[in-house]
């Protein structure tokens, strides 16, 4: 079936004026001709307009996740399929943009946004400029304009400090992943690395050797920065890790298998995500489950919220995630 993006390709007018004029929006100001045009066109190709709510016909889509950062991270690839098949169920549809396109190339007469990825705050600002209608997944700026819909990253690592506690265990390790300044592109410290510094300092557990971190979460470099450590240190391993991903805990897994290591006996790991090969590691990775349908729901929630009821005050949501335990951590 025809599309608006078909149509807007075919006549050579945006798509926001095709998705306007389709949707008999009486504020639009075009040239009678235009407007023939275009339904001439959407009739020829059999174009069926959507029985939504006609605001959310026109949302914009920012993706701003590289190729690179969505083949090392499938999380991003899952928000993405999810919420567009979830748009799709709703009879919402967006609009995809993609980062190398630029901000510029969202047109103006967009009716709301939902953003995934870092944006500068020239960008924010510019999506200010034309929409006061927005919702940002997993990444968290300003949050006195736009919604946000966030996993509760500092409830996961405090819960898995509390379980390695609860099992017994004194010396905790870290293994993450560097973050990066959107405007300078300088290393920062990635939240849950800072989550895990600062409820380790408040209780004066925190050990500066036993937090390792590396350029970019893959599972190379968690093998790596593993390799490294069994290495330096020996004997005076940490007796468990919490890791910021689960490339990185895959990584970390091969390399004490590769050492003769026991897990969970000698050293324990806990991670974030349960990606589908977590349960076919060696062990069996102990994880925390995001769940990516009700992320993206919550989204499409807020935004619709906002144009149906008119709200103008900013909301924060966090979705909590669910820990599913493994062999690579000791029986609950």
């Amino acid at each position: 079936m025809a599309t608006i993006r078909d149509i807007a390709q075919k006549s050579g007018f945006s798509i926001a004026t095709v998705s306007r004029v389709l949707n008999n929006d009486i504020n639009l100001s075009v040239r009678e001709d235009t407007r023939e045009k275009i339904k001439a066109i959407a009739e020829d190709m059999g174009y069926k307009k959507k029985q939504g709510i006609t605001q959310l016909n026109n949302v914009a889509f920012l993706y701003w996740i590289s190729n690179e950062e969505e083949l090392e991270d499938v999380f991003f690839k899952g928000i993405r399929t999810e919420l567009e098949k979830q748009a799709e169920q709703r009879k919402i549809e967006l609009i995809r943009y993609n980062q190398e396109d630029g901000i510029e190339k969202i047109d103006k007469n967009i009716t709301a946004f939902i953003a995934i990825g870092k944006l500068t705050d020239r960008e924010i600002k510019y999506l200010e400029e034309i929409t006061p209608h927005g919702v940002f997944l997993n990444t968290r700026r300003d949050p006195r304009n736009f919604d946000y819909v966030l996993s509760d990253l500092n409830f996961m690592i405090e819960s898995m400090i509390q379980f390695f506690e609860g099992c017994g265990y004194e010396r905790i390790g870290f293994i993450g992943a560097k973050d990066y300044d959107v405007e300078t592109n300088e290393p920062i410290a990635e939240l849950r690395e800072t989550a895990f510094r600062n409820y380790q300092r408040e209780r004066n557990k925190l050990r500066e050797d036993d937090v390792l971190i590396v350029p970019v979460s893959t599972v190379k470099n968690g093998f790596n920065i593993a390799l490294q450590a069994i290495e330096k240190m020996g004997n005076d391993l940490p007796e468990a890790f919490c890791v910021a991903t689960d490339p990185l805990a895959i990584g970390a897994l091969q390399a004490f298998n590769e050492k003769l290591i026991p897990i969970p006996e000698r050293v324990a790991f806990f991670s974030i995500n349960n990606i589908s090969v977590t349960k076919y590691v060696s062990p069996p990775l102990t994880t925390f489950h995001i769940d990516i349908s009700t992320i993206c729901e919550t989204a499409l929630d807020l935004l619709t919220e906002r144009l149906t009821k008119n709200r103008t005050i900013a909301k924060t949501v966090y979705v909590q995630s669910k820990a599913i335990f493994r062999k690579s951590t000791p029986s609950k």
